[in-house]
């Protein structure tokens, strides 16, 4: 079974910086076009970044464009999100799932969600 474990999140200010880190188990990392999701208390979750096997194509919410960036390190079986100017809009818990296709970085449906990494960003 496909494992994600994420880590990285945590407390920063308004405009600060932070990188988030999913390290994936149990299949072949690069295989699998790989998106990052977050969920805002009350609210769905939601799309962020995705990115697609090789690491060369990604796409990005609206909300995101410009300051986030996502990569993966297919060695290491690692995928990344640089964020930076947080803005507290973007405080949620932060998630790693496997997508079909990295123009499609809506929330998969059917996935075993790993424990998320929060990410809080104070005004």
């Amino acid at each position: 079974q496909v494992q994600m474990m994420e880590s990285g999140g945590g407390l920063v200010q308004a405009g600060g910086s932070l990188r988030l880190s999913c390290t994936v188990s149990g299949t072949n990392f690069d295989d699998l076009p790989m998106g990052w999701f977050r969920q805002a208390h009350g609210r769905e979750r939601e799309g962020v970044a995705c990115i697609g096997r090789l690491g060369r194509s990604t796409s990005y919410a609206s909300p995101t464009k410009g300051r986030f960036a996502i990569s993966r390190d297919n060695a290491k079986n690692t995928l990344y999100l640089q964020m930076n100017l947080l803005e507290p809009e973007d405080t949620a818990m932060y998630y790693c799932a496997p997508v079909t296709y990295y123009l499609n970085c809506s929330p998969p449906i059917r996935t075993n969600w790993g424990q998320g990494t929060q990410v809080t960003v104070s005004s």
